[in-house]
């Protein structure tokens, strides 16, 4: 994101083993069997004990983020939304694998009222409890057994405010809506289990008035019309951190065609005019195969952004496929700069997710830093430039700030930013351009459609390095002062 001002299985071979080491290849006949004194009711699997699922995900820094008791695989989410009325009714199906023996199990949802819900097609108990929506299943779910759950609601549909992190989720606009928000926004149009941990694929159907573009995530899907109103399907089949679902509903410009295989689909919001957002835009597979040089294959099943209206939205948010961009950042021309660094976001953020989200700058530093390389890449300028401005120049609240362990009011600081992107070229310029660029490739293929910690991404450094860097990231992501500049190990 961008501001103006991101699975017991254990083998019965070692009873096997156990068995052939006993009994090898002596040939004498086994000694007979004591026979077992163990009543049916002792030998027998106990009964599960279900318990109702957390409701949290377990976040230090957003405890009542997301949930417990469950592995989301896929949502389908129908949704008809009617702009005059500010008015939406869904159909949100979830696929799901219990990882406990639920008695209940919650999702996100917030201000929308429930009518009905069923599980694996049959009526479950529910009750809402502020956002959080509690199902309880006529039987109990099992660990590892799968299931689907249904639900029906319907409401006028509204945005979440965190006074730390400012407001996320649906807004409404002069013509249409917007969904959109990080850490959080799925939870206000669809119930979801909203924490980057459990990523899932999804699967949009959203009916709107006809003359309305409803744009959502992935591959486009088509759209039909009937009675008046059309429906816009879209498919995101690359696991995805529900915070990085959006829809945009309104009139633009659009512009699809493919590339490696791959659709695009580029939009803008009319009420811009035609010009720097549209060729900004039309840049994005320059931006997406020149990254795929530093990072590697690109991660997900399709390219575009959309660009909307200042009216309401004043960041850009890398969310998946698609990226979302307030129109202020093309009032002064071209900008490819936040073009790199959302287009960075689809395998830093979004491809490689957080498990938790103090480790934000991971998606931030990296991103951040892969403007520093674009410029590098068009002569603009170069990242030593860039590093040296901003260590002479950042005010000391960023220093005072440590990036990888920013407090919940300092996600979205600066230092999270600026500090986070220096952080990486401290560690280009201590191991070098050959491993500090492996480090990057190996840390998007391997953690690819994954979750990833700080911790580990400074273990793959050491082992791709060679080098202890334990000292460089305390000063660079934990240190409350300005660190020396680096030097080459």
């Amino acid at each position: 994101m961008t501001g103006v001002r991101t699975h017991l299985r254990r083998s019965v071979a070692l009873l096997l083993v156990g068995t052939l080491g006993l009994t090898g290849c002596d040939s004498a006949a086994p000694e007979e069997a004591e026979p077992s004194t163990a009543t049916p009711s002792e030998s027998a699997t106990p009964p599960p004990d279900f318990q109702p699922g957390a409701a949290g995900a377990g976040d230090p820094y957003f405890p009542s983020y997301g949930n417990g008791g469950y592995d989301v695989a896929g949502y389908t989410v129908k949704v008809r939304y009617d702009p005059a009325k500010d008015q939406l009714s869904g159909v949100t199906t979830v696929q799901a694998k219990a990882t406990a023996d639920l008695s209940s199990f919650n999702l996100d949802l917030a201000h929308l009222k429930v009518s009905q819900v069923t599980v694996d097609g049959a009526p479950a108990q529910h009750r809402q409890e502020k956002n959080e929506l509690v199902v309880a299943p006529a039987d109990g779910l099992v660990s590892g057994r799968d299931f689907t759950a249904e639900i029906t609601y319907a409401g006028k549909p509204k945005s979440l405010k965190n006074q730390a992190v400012g407001e996320g989720g649906w807004l409404h606009t002069s013509d249409g809506a917007i969904a959109l928000g990080q850490p959080e926004s799925a939870s206000t149009w669809f119930p979801v289990n909203d924490h980057p941990s459990d990523k899932a694929t999804y699967r949009f159907e959203i009916t709107v008035p006809d003359g309305l573009t409803a744009i959502s995530n992935g591959v486009p899907g088509g759209k039909t019309s009937t009675a008046g109103w059309t429906t816009w399907r879209w498919a995101e089949n690359t696991p995805m951190a529900s915070y990085l679902s959006m829809v945009t509903i309104g009139k633009f410009r659009i512009k699809e065609g493919s590339h490696k295989g791959r659709p695009v689909f580029n939009a803008v919001t009319t009420k811009v005019s035609k010009g720097a957002a549209d060729a900004s835009m039309a840049k994005t597979l320059k931006v997406a195969d020149y990254l795929e040089t530093v990072f590697g294959p690109y991660p997900v099943e399709a390219y575009g952004g959309v660009v909307v209206s200042d009216e309401r939205i004043r960041y850009a948010l890398e969310t998946q496929s698609r990226s979302v961009y307030s129109a202020g950042f093309f009032r002064r021309g071209e900008n490819t700069g936040v073009v790199a660094h959302e287009v960075a976001h689809q395998w830093f953020g979004n491809s490689v997710a957080l498990s938790r989200w103090q480790d934000i700058w991971l998606n931030e530093g990296l991103s951040s830093y892969a403007e520093w390389l674009w410029a590098e890449h068009t002569d603009e300028f170069t990242a030593k430039e860039a590093f040296d401005i901003r260590m002479a120049r950042v005010p000391a609240e960023v220093w005072r700030t440590p990036p990888g362990k920013p407090g919940v009011k300092n996600m979205f600081s600066e230092s999270v930013y600026q500090r986070g992107a220096m952080t990486v070229h401290a560690l280009r310029v201590s191991v070098g351009d050959k491993a500090f660029f492996e480090i990057l490739k190996t840390w998007a293929r391997e953690k690819r459609d994954a979750n990833g910690t700080t911790e580990e991404f400074v273990a793959l450094a050491e082992r791709i390095s060679g080098e202890k860097l334990d000292k460089l990231f305390d000063a660079w992501l934990y240190g409350k002062k300005k660190p020396a500049a680096p030097k080459r190990l």
